[in-house]
């Protein structure tokens, strides 16, 4: 069976999209699936790449028990749209980034977090909040709707 490849998305790969993808890797192997998926993210931006995840980012996962995925921040390219099958975003600017990014031809699908559950929203971004407890809650709501939405359309 082919892996789901999945590549979660934002501003500059430090805070948010590490972070979901440290959460959704723990989640599918705490649920045996990790055979199922690849996971990475990337940034929309330029202005992170080649740093670590954010200490926030690090502390928050750290408090949850959640191993930090080895990362450095790499940006969203064009090829992304056709080696992945979903692009995550985390917030409206990242999707109108994405879009732009990898062209209307790209075959992955194109989703915001949030809008896989019940809030249809941004999630809450902690470069500008300083609030990572906030932006961890929206990352596990937002990756436990997105495993459901998985295995529900495989």
């Amino acid at each position: 069976m082919r892996k789901i490849k999945i590549l979660f998305i934002c501003h500059g790969n430090i805070c948010r999209s590490p972070l979901a993808e440290s959460y959704f890797t723990h989640l599918v192997s705490t649920r045996g699936l990790s055979d199922l998926f690849e996971i990475a993210s990337a940034a929309t931006s330029r202005e992170e790449i080649g740093n670590p995840p954010h200490p926030g980012t690090q502390r928050i996962l750290a408090v949850h028990g959640i191993p930090l995925v080895p990362h450095h921040a790499v940006q969203l390219t064009k090829a992304d749209g056709e080696n992945y099958d979903y692009l995550i975003g985390m917030d409206s600017w990242n999707m109108r980034n994405i879009a732009q990014i990898v062209g209307a031809d790209a075959s992955a699908e194109q989703i915001r977090l949030l809008d896989l559950t019940d809030e249809f929203r941004d999630v809450a971004d902690p470069w500008y909040t300083g609030d990572f407890d906030q932006t961890y809650a929206d990352i596990e709501k937002g990756c436990e709707a997105l495993l459901e939405y998985l295995l529900q359309n495989m």
